[in-house]
Protein backbone atom coordinates (compact mmCIF):
# COMPACT_ATOMS: atom_id res chain seq x y z
CA UNK A 1 0.00 0.00 0.00
CA UNK A 2 1.34 3.72 -0.92
CA UNK A 3 0.21 4.28 2.40
CA UNK A 4 1.92 1.56 4.35
CA UNK A 5 5.01 3.01 2.06
CA UNK A 6 5.00 6.20 3.56
CA UNK A 7 4.68 5.29 7.43
CA UNK A 8 7.38 3.00 6.67
CA UNK A 9 9.87 5.20 5.36
CA UNK A 10 12.30 7.58 6.65
CA UNK A 11 12.86 9.64 3.84
CA UNK A 12 10.99 9.99 0.73
CA UNK A 13 11.19 12.47 -2.32
CA UNK A 14 14.51 13.85 -0.03
CA UNK A 15 12.58 14.81 2.90
CA UNK A 16 11.77 13.61 6.38
CA UNK A 17 8.83 12.31 6.94
CA UNK A 18 9.68 10.67 10.49
CA UNK A 19 7.48 13.21 12.39
CA UNK A 20 9.73 13.80 15.04
CA UNK A 21 10.44 17.55 14.14
CA UNK A 22 8.34 19.73 12.15
CA UNK A 23 9.21 19.84 8.93
CA UNK A 24 8.97 16.03 9.06
CA UNK A 25 5.41 16.15 10.40
CA UNK A 26 4.13 18.19 7.69
CA UNK A 27 6.01 16.03 5.42
CA UNK A 28 4.73 13.24 6.71
CA UNK A 29 1.19 14.60 6.80
CA UNK A 30 1.05 15.52 2.90
CA UNK A 31 2.68 11.87 1.89
CA UNK A 32 -0.55 10.39 4.09
CA UNK A 33 -3.32 12.68 2.43
CA UNK A 34 -1.76 11.80 -1.06
CA UNK A 35 -2.00 8.58 -0.45
CA UNK A 36 -5.37 8.40 0.89
CA UNK A 37 -6.69 10.12 -1.66
CA UNK A 38 -5.37 7.48 -3.96
CA UNK A 39 -6.37 4.66 -2.34
CA UNK A 40 -10.29 6.20 -2.19
CA UNK A 41 -10.39 6.79 -5.65
CA UNK A 42 -8.42 3.91 -6.42
CA UNK A 43 -11.30 1.93 -4.43
CA UNK A 44 -13.87 4.17 -5.63
CA UNK A 45 -13.08 3.15 -9.26
CA UNK A 46 -13.40 -0.94 -8.28
CA UNK A 47 -9.81 -1.75 -8.50
CA UNK A 48 -8.22 -3.14 -5.93
CA UNK A 49 -10.40 -5.59 -4.25
CA UNK A 50 -9.45 -9.16 -3.37
CA UNK A 51 -11.26 -11.83 -5.27
CA UNK A 52 -12.21 -12.92 -2.17
CA UNK A 53 -14.53 -10.42 -1.65
CA UNK A 54 -14.99 -9.26 -5.17
CA UNK A 55 -18.15 -11.39 -5.53
CA UNK A 56 -20.33 -9.99 -2.69
CA UNK A 57 -21.75 -6.62 -2.95
CA UNK A 58 -22.16 -6.38 0.92
CA UNK A 59 -18.50 -7.98 1.81
CA UNK A 60 -16.61 -5.78 -0.77
CA UNK A 61 -18.34 -2.83 0.75
CA UNK A 62 -17.52 -3.99 4.25
CA UNK A 63 -13.76 -4.81 3.11
CA UNK A 64 -13.35 -0.95 1.15
CA UNK A 65 -14.54 0.77 4.21
CA UNK A 66 -12.75 -0.91 6.44
CA UNK A 67 -9.48 -0.56 4.29
CA UNK A 68 -10.38 3.53 4.02
CA UNK A 69 -11.22 3.75 7.94
CA UNK A 70 -7.72 2.41 8.39
CA UNK A 71 -6.10 4.85 6.01
CA UNK A 72 -8.33 7.70 7.40
CA UNK A 73 -7.05 6.72 11.15
CA UNK A 74 -3.17 7.01 9.62
CA UNK A 75 -3.66 10.48 8.21
CA UNK A 76 -5.42 11.80 11.29
CA UNK A 77 -2.61 10.97 13.31
CA UNK A 78 -0.34 12.40 10.69
CA UNK A 79 -2.51 15.58 11.55
CA UNK A 80 -2.50 15.77 14.97
CA UNK A 81 1.53 15.27 14.97
CA UNK A 82 1.68 18.09 11.92
CA UNK A 83 -0.63 20.33 14.49
CA UNK A 84 1.48 19.94 17.34
CA UNK A 85 4.23 20.71 14.93
CA UNK A 86 2.54 23.25 14.33
CA UNK A 87 2.30 25.13 17.47
CA UNK A 88 5.64 24.75 19.10
CA UNK A 89 7.14 26.04 15.72
CA UNK A 90 4.81 29.22 15.78
CA UNK A 91 5.54 30.75 19.00
CA UNK A 92 8.64 32.47 17.04
CA UNK A 93 6.42 33.92 14.66
CA UNK A 94 4.23 35.10 16.97
CA UNK A 95 7.42 36.88 18.79
CA UNK A 96 8.71 38.47 15.50
CA UNK A 97 4.62 39.86 14.86
CA UNK A 98 5.14 41.70 17.86
CA UNK A 99 8.49 42.79 18.03
CA UNK A 100 7.98 43.90 14.38
CA UNK A 101 4.98 46.04 15.78
CA UNK A 102 7.05 47.39 18.48
CA UNK A 103 9.98 48.70 15.03
CA UNK A 104 7.06 50.00 12.98
CA UNK A 105 5.75 52.09 16.23
CA UNK A 106 9.39 53.54 16.57
CA UNK A 107 9.84 53.99 13.18
CA UNK A 108 6.37 56.02 13.09
CA UNK A 109 7.57 57.83 16.07
CA UNK A 110 10.94 59.00 14.85
CA UNK A 111 9.05 59.98 11.80
CA UNK A 112 6.20 62.16 13.32
CA UNK A 113 8.82 63.95 15.20
CA UNK A 114 10.63 65.77 12.59
CA UNK A 115 9.52 69.32 12.75
CA UNK A 116 7.58 68.90 15.95
CA UNK A 117 10.36 67.68 18.17
CA UNK A 118 10.82 64.90 20.55
CA UNK A 119 8.34 64.82 24.13
CA UNK A 120 8.36 62.66 26.87
CA UNK A 121 4.87 61.34 25.73
CA UNK A 122 6.78 59.30 22.52
CA UNK A 123 9.83 58.35 24.78
CA UNK A 124 7.45 57.54 26.99
CA UNK A 125 5.26 55.41 24.09
CA UNK A 126 8.70 53.43 22.96
CA UNK A 127 9.41 52.77 26.91
CA UNK A 128 5.61 51.20 27.03
CA UNK A 129 6.44 49.30 24.01
CA UNK A 130 9.20 47.83 24.72
CA UNK A 131 7.81 46.75 28.23
CA UNK A 132 4.76 45.05 26.88
CA UNK A 133 6.86 43.39 23.98
CA UNK A 134 9.09 41.82 26.73
CA UNK A 135 6.58 40.69 28.68
CA UNK A 136 4.65 39.00 25.59
CA UNK A 137 7.66 37.56 24.98
CA UNK A 138 8.04 36.27 28.60
CA UNK A 139 4.31 34.70 28.39
CA UNK A 140 5.52 33.33 24.94
CA UNK A 141 8.37 31.62 25.76
CA UNK A 142 6.49 29.64 28.86
CA UNK A 143 3.58 28.63 26.86
CA UNK A 144 6.31 27.76 23.40
CA UNK A 145 4.45 24.21 22.90
CA UNK A 146 1.07 25.76 22.47
CA UNK A 147 2.06 28.48 20.35
CA UNK A 148 2.93 31.09 22.31
CA UNK A 149 1.25 34.26 22.14
CA UNK A 150 -1.36 32.25 20.73
CA UNK A 151 -1.98 29.57 23.39
CA UNK A 152 -4.28 32.45 25.26
CA UNK A 153 -6.67 32.97 22.03
CA UNK A 154 -7.04 28.60 21.45
CA UNK A 155 -10.41 27.63 22.62
CA UNK A 156 -10.71 23.99 23.93
CA UNK A 157 -11.58 22.74 20.30
CA UNK A 158 -8.29 23.74 19.18
CA UNK A 159 -9.60 26.64 17.48
CA UNK A 160 -8.59 30.44 17.41
CA UNK A 161 -11.09 32.00 19.41
CA UNK A 162 -13.17 34.91 18.13
CA UNK A 163 -14.03 36.51 21.35
CA UNK A 164 -11.08 35.88 22.93
CA UNK A 165 -8.85 37.21 20.14
CA UNK A 166 -11.11 40.42 20.34
CA UNK A 167 -11.15 40.94 24.39
CA UNK A 168 -7.40 40.16 24.25
CA UNK A 169 -6.64 42.95 21.56
CA UNK A 170 -9.30 45.78 23.84
CA UNK A 171 -7.05 44.43 26.80
CA UNK A 172 -3.17 44.72 25.20
CA UNK A 173 -4.61 48.53 24.21
CA UNK A 174 -5.39 49.05 27.77
CA UNK A 175 -2.37 47.45 29.05
CA UNK A 176 -0.16 49.82 26.60
CA UNK A 177 -2.42 53.13 27.26
CA UNK A 178 -1.57 53.34 30.80
CA UNK A 179 2.05 52.33 30.42
CA UNK A 180 2.31 55.31 28.70
CA UNK A 181 0.68 57.11 31.25
CA UNK A 182 2.57 55.71 33.65
CA UNK A 183 5.82 56.41 32.27
CA UNK A 184 5.04 60.12 31.54
CA UNK A 185 3.79 60.28 34.70
CA UNK A 186 7.44 58.81 36.04
CA UNK A 187 9.29 61.31 33.87
CA UNK A 188 7.38 64.22 34.83
CA UNK A 189 8.42 66.85 37.07
CA UNK A 190 5.93 69.81 36.57
CA UNK A 191 2.97 69.31 39.74
CA UNK A 192 0.65 70.36 37.63
CA UNK A 193 2.15 68.01 34.37
CA UNK A 194 1.64 65.49 36.46
CA UNK A 195 -1.81 66.53 38.11
CA UNK A 196 -2.84 66.40 34.41
CA UNK A 197 -1.90 62.73 33.89
CA UNK A 198 -3.95 61.80 36.71
CA UNK A 199 -6.67 63.08 35.31
CA UNK A 200 -6.71 61.52 32.33
CA UNK A 201 -6.83 58.62 33.76
CA UNK A 202 -10.39 59.74 35.14
CA UNK A 203 -13.59 57.91 34.63
CA UNK A 204 -15.44 61.12 32.57
CA UNK A 205 -12.87 61.08 29.49
CA UNK A 206 -12.57 56.76 29.58
CA UNK A 207 -16.19 55.60 30.45
CA UNK A 208 -16.17 54.72 26.97
CA UNK A 209 -13.05 52.71 26.48
CA UNK A 210 -13.74 50.81 29.62
CA UNK A 211 -17.34 49.94 29.24
CA UNK A 212 -16.18 48.19 26.03
CA UNK A 213 -13.50 46.67 27.33
CA UNK A 214 -15.59 44.99 29.60
CA UNK A 215 -18.69 44.11 27.46
CA UNK A 216 -16.06 42.70 25.21
CA UNK A 217 -14.61 40.29 28.49
CA UNK A 218 -17.50 39.26 29.38
CA UNK A 219 -18.56 38.04 25.94
CA UNK A 220 -15.61 35.96 25.98
CA UNK A 221 -16.17 34.36 29.24
CA UNK A 222 -19.94 33.81 28.74
CA UNK A 223 -19.84 32.29 25.29
CA UNK A 224 -17.06 29.76 26.87
CA UNK A 225 -19.78 29.07 29.41
CA UNK A 226 -22.53 28.80 26.69
CA UNK A 227 -20.82 26.82 24.60
CA UNK A 228 -19.47 24.88 27.15
CA UNK A 229 -23.33 23.71 28.90
CA UNK A 230 -24.68 23.17 25.25
CA UNK A 231 -21.54 21.20 24.30
CA UNK A 232 -22.75 18.97 27.63
CA UNK A 233 -26.53 19.57 27.71
CA UNK A 234 -26.04 17.78 23.43
CA UNK A 235 -27.53 21.07 21.91
CA UNK A 236 -24.53 21.55 20.09
CA UNK A 237 -21.83 19.74 18.28
CA UNK A 238 -18.01 20.34 18.79
CA UNK A 239 -15.26 18.65 17.40
CA UNK A 240 -11.32 19.13 17.64
CA UNK A 241 -9.39 20.73 15.13
CA UNK A 242 -5.76 19.38 13.53
CA UNK A 243 -4.19 22.80 14.62
CA UNK A 244 -5.68 26.81 15.08
CA UNK A 245 -5.63 29.02 11.72
CA UNK A 246 -5.97 32.43 11.29
CA UNK A 247 -9.19 31.78 9.30
CA UNK A 248 -10.93 30.24 12.62
CA UNK A 249 -11.82 34.37 13.40
CA UNK A 250 -13.85 34.41 10.16
CA UNK A 251 -15.46 31.17 10.01
CA UNK A 252 -17.56 28.65 11.61
CA UNK A 253 -16.31 25.43 12.01
CA UNK A 254 -16.48 23.88 9.34
CA UNK A 255 -14.64 26.92 7.78
CA UNK A 256 -16.95 28.57 6.29
CA UNK A 257 -17.68 32.19 6.72
CA UNK A 258 -19.66 33.19 9.42
CA UNK A 259 -21.60 36.45 9.35
CA UNK A 260 -21.66 37.01 12.97
CA UNK A 261 -17.29 36.48 13.29
CA UNK A 262 -16.77 38.62 10.16
CA UNK A 263 -18.74 41.29 11.62
CA UNK A 264 -17.65 41.31 15.06
CA UNK A 265 -13.79 41.33 13.83
CA UNK A 266 -14.05 44.01 11.78
CA UNK A 267 -16.36 46.31 13.65
CA UNK A 268 -13.89 45.36 16.96
CA UNK A 269 -10.55 46.37 14.60
CA UNK A 270 -12.10 49.70 13.13
CA UNK A 271 -12.93 50.63 17.17
CA UNK A 272 -9.36 49.45 18.34
CA UNK A 273 -8.09 51.29 15.30
CA UNK A 274 -9.51 54.55 16.34
CA UNK A 275 -9.16 54.40 20.07
CA UNK A 276 -5.31 53.87 19.49
CA UNK A 277 -5.16 56.99 16.74
CA UNK A 278 -6.68 58.58 20.24
CA UNK A 279 -4.37 57.61 22.32
CA UNK A 280 -1.53 58.85 19.51
CA UNK A 281 -2.92 62.28 19.39
CA UNK A 282 -3.66 62.92 22.92
CA UNK A 283 -0.97 60.62 25.07
CA UNK A 284 -2.19 62.17 28.77
CA UNK A 285 -4.96 60.65 28.96
CA UNK A 286 -7.08 57.15 28.43
CA UNK A 287 -8.56 56.90 24.45
CA UNK A 288 -11.60 59.25 24.91
CA UNK A 289 -13.80 56.13 23.02
CA UNK A 290 -17.34 58.07 21.99
CA UNK A 291 -20.32 56.51 23.31
CA UNK A 292 -21.70 56.28 19.64
CA UNK A 293 -18.87 53.62 18.71
CA UNK A 294 -18.39 52.02 21.76
CA UNK A 295 -22.48 51.51 21.35
CA UNK A 296 -21.18 50.46 17.51
CA UNK A 297 -19.44 48.06 19.49
CA UNK A 298 -21.95 46.88 21.71
CA UNK A 299 -24.50 46.09 19.06
CA UNK A 300 -21.79 44.44 16.89
CA UNK A 301 -20.91 41.69 20.46
CA UNK A 302 -24.33 41.00 20.81
CA UNK A 303 -24.70 39.67 17.44
CA UNK A 304 -21.77 37.77 18.14
CA UNK A 305 -23.24 36.52 20.92
CA UNK A 306 -26.61 35.76 19.82
CA UNK A 307 -25.46 33.87 16.76
CA UNK A 308 -23.41 31.37 19.18
CA UNK A 309 -26.13 31.25 21.26
CA UNK A 310 -28.52 30.00 18.13
CA UNK A 311 -25.93 28.05 16.07
CA UNK A 312 -25.60 23.74 16.71
CA UNK A 313 -28.84 21.80 17.47
CA UNK A 314 -28.97 18.16 18.14
CA UNK A 315 -29.13 15.72 15.12
CA UNK A 316 -32.67 14.13 14.48
CA UNK A 317 -33.78 10.92 12.59
CA UNK A 318 -37.03 12.01 10.65
CA UNK A 319 -37.53 8.31 8.83
CA UNK A 320 -35.73 5.17 8.28
CA UNK A 321 -37.01 3.02 5.09
CA UNK A 322 -35.65 -0.05 3.44
CA UNK A 323 -32.88 0.79 0.87
CA UNK A 324 -34.15 -0.44 -2.69
CA UNK A 325 -31.45 -0.95 -5.65
CA UNK A 326 -33.12 -0.98 -8.88
CA UNK A 327 -34.94 -4.06 -9.87
CA UNK A 328 -35.45 -5.29 -6.15
CA UNK A 329 -39.23 -6.20 -5.29
CA UNK A 330 -40.96 -3.54 -2.26
CA UNK A 331 -41.11 -5.22 1.25
CA UNK A 332 -40.27 -5.44 4.64
CA UNK A 333 -37.55 -4.81 6.11
CA UNK A 334 -35.21 -8.22 6.85
CA UNK A 335 -31.97 -8.94 8.27
CA UNK A 336 -29.27 -8.39 5.62
CA UNK A 337 -31.25 -5.70 4.05
CA UNK A 338 -29.56 -2.39 4.08
CA UNK A 339 -31.97 0.63 5.36
CA UNK A 340 -31.71 4.50 4.71
CA UNK A 341 -32.16 6.64 7.58
CA UNK A 342 -33.04 10.07 6.73
CA UNK A 343 -32.52 13.25 8.91
CA UNK A 344 -30.48 16.34 9.52
CA UNK A 345 -26.98 17.23 11.69
CA UNK A 346 -25.42 13.47 10.69
CA UNK A 347 -22.30 14.68 10.03
CA UNK A 348 -22.02 18.22 11.95
CA UNK A 349 -19.23 20.98 11.27
CA UNK A 350 -16.38 19.75 11.20
CA UNK A 351 -16.91 16.11 11.06
CA UNK A 352 -16.33 15.95 7.16
CA UNK A 353 -12.94 14.00 7.38
CA UNK A 354 -12.76 10.20 6.84
CA UNK A 355 -11.72 9.63 10.03
CA UNK A 356 -14.93 11.10 11.82
CA UNK A 357 -17.05 9.89 9.07
CA UNK A 358 -15.84 6.73 10.06
CA UNK A 359 -16.97 7.28 13.74
CA UNK A 360 -20.96 7.47 13.10
CA UNK A 361 -22.45 4.46 14.55
CA UNK A 362 -26.45 3.45 13.82
CA UNK A 363 -27.72 1.36 16.46
CA UNK A 364 -30.05 -1.11 15.82
CA UNK A 365 -31.61 -2.58 18.85
CA UNK A 366 -28.96 -3.77 20.88
CA UNK A 367 -26.44 -3.80 17.98
CA UNK A 368 -24.09 -1.38 17.04
CA UNK A 369 -23.22 -0.61 13.56
CA UNK A 370 -20.83 1.42 12.18
CA UNK A 371 -21.37 3.25 9.05
CA UNK A 372 -19.76 2.53 6.14
CA UNK A 373 -17.62 4.55 3.75
CA UNK A 374 -18.70 4.57 -0.18
CA UNK A 375 -15.97 6.28 -1.42
CA UNK A 376 -17.11 8.00 -5.16
CA UNK A 377 -14.42 10.39 -6.92
CA UNK A 378 -13.83 13.11 -5.00
CA UNK A 379 -15.62 12.23 -1.83
CA UNK A 380 -17.94 9.77 -0.28
CA UNK A 381 -21.64 8.79 -1.28
CA UNK A 382 -22.04 7.70 2.50
CA UNK A 383 -22.52 8.79 4.66
CA UNK A 384 -23.89 12.45 4.53
CA UNK A 385 -24.85 15.01 6.62
CA UNK A 386 -29.04 14.05 6.02
CA UNK A 387 -28.69 10.31 4.72
CA UNK A 388 -26.98 7.25 6.12
CA UNK A 389 -26.92 3.77 4.73
CA UNK A 390 -26.03 0.94 6.81
CA UNK A 391 -27.20 -3.09 6.53
CA UNK A 392 -29.34 -4.62 8.84
CA UNK A 393 -26.91 -7.42 10.59
CA UNK A 394 -28.29 -11.06 11.47
CA UNK A 395 -28.01 -10.00 14.69
CA UNK A 396 -31.12 -7.91 15.13
CA UNK A 397 -34.23 -10.39 16.29
CA UNK A 398 -37.10 -10.19 14.64
CA UNK A 399 -39.99 -7.64 15.99
CA UNK A 400 -40.03 -4.25 17.04
CA UNK A 401 -36.60 -2.37 17.19
CA UNK A 402 -35.46 1.01 18.22
CA UNK A 403 -33.07 2.81 15.61
CA UNK A 404 -30.75 5.34 17.32
CA UNK A 405 -27.49 7.56 15.44
CA UNK A 406 -24.65 8.62 17.04
CA UNK A 407 -22.61 10.84 15.43
CA UNK A 408 -18.66 11.63 15.60
CA UNK A 409 -19.12 14.20 18.14
CA UNK A 410 -20.75 11.42 20.46
CA UNK A 411 -24.24 13.19 20.34
CA UNK A 412 -27.20 10.58 20.33
CA UNK A 413 -30.43 11.38 18.26
CA UNK A 414 -34.23 10.44 19.54
CA UNK A 415 -34.85 6.45 18.86
CA UNK A 416 -36.84 5.78 16.04
CA UNK A 417 -39.00 2.18 15.89
CA UNK A 418 -38.62 -0.10 13.04
CA UNK A 419 -40.06 -3.36 12.39
CA UNK A 420 -37.62 -6.33 11.17
CA UNK A 421 -39.46 -9.21 9.98
CA UNK A 422 -37.70 -12.89 9.37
Amino acid sequence: MALDETRTSGTSDGGCTCGDCPHGARRGHRHAVAAFLAKRDELAAGNGLPAGVAQSASASRQWVSDELTGSARAVAERAREAGDAWLYQVWRSTLLTVWGAAGVLLVGVCVTAIGAGWSTARTAALLAAAVTAGLLTAAARLHRARGGLLAPLIGEDNRLSTSRTVAASWVLLAVFAVLVLALQLAGASDPEARDALIEGLDLVRSAGVVAVLALVCAVAVVVRRVVTVRVLGQRLQKLRADRPRAADLLTDDSGRGSFTDVQYVLVSAVAVLFAGVRLARRPEQLPDLPWGLALLVAVSAATYFAGKYAEGGRPVVLSVVRAREAGDLDGAIRTGDDIEIRGAGFVPPGAGTPDRLARLVVRIGTVHVHVPLVPVAGGFANPTDTVLTVPVPVEVEPGTVDVQVVTAAGVETDRIPIDVTD
